[in-house]
């Protein structure tokens, strides 16, 4: 009997975990999946080369607009009755990184690299001042998209199942020696 009550209490318990782990991993926003249907040409660029971005909206079942964002570049939007877009790769791009090019339809978003190429374009007209280069910060490897009020509620509903699942074991143990 006392078997029965324990796995009754560990399968609570795994279940409350199960349920809130979707909640704690999940955006409101972004929802990635694969990238079929998205792509940068040509995949490697030169700093300050223009790329073009492509979606294959057949293939993708997008059909509104897309926005395209990158650390490398600024945002662009395809329209809704086209299938292509450029943008210009900031200058100040480093040479053999690779940087991370997210396309969003609706709310679902995939992801494409692009890499830049070891030379740099010569510039007519050069800058009469240093340009600053700062510190290109990714965004905080897997805790990406999270704050602290996600990762609260999380953690309170898998410790309240888990002392849910105590108690209730505790209790039945007494009321079965008494």
């Amino acid at each position: 009997m006392r078997a029965i009550r324990v796995a009754s209490a560990a399968l609570l318990g795994v279940t409350a975990l199960a349920l809130s782990a979707p909640a704690a991993v999940a955006s409101d926003d972004d929802h990635y999946v694969m990238s079929e249907g998205y792509s940068v040409q040509p995949s490697t660029v030169a700093a300050g080369g223009q790329v073009t971005l492509r979606v294959d909206r057949a293939v993708s079942g997008c059909r509104s607009s897309v926005s395209v964002y990158s650390g490398v570049f600024d945002t662009v939007v395809i329209p809704r009755n086209s299938s292509w877009a450029a943008a210009v790769v900031d200058r100040d791009a480093r040479p053999g990184a690779s940087y991370r090019v997210t396309f969003t339809c609706g709310g679902i978003s995939a992801v494409k690299e692009l890499t830049i190429a070891g030379g740099r374009p010569v510039d007519p007209t050069p800058a009469p001042y240093p340009v600053p280069r700062g510190v290109h910060a990714g965004a905080g490897g897997t805790s990406d998209g999270f704050d602290a009020k996600e990762i609260g509620l999380g953690a309170a509903l898998v410790a309240g199942s888990v002392g849910t699942a105590y108690v209730i074991s505790r209790r039945r143990a007494r009321e079965d020696a008494g």
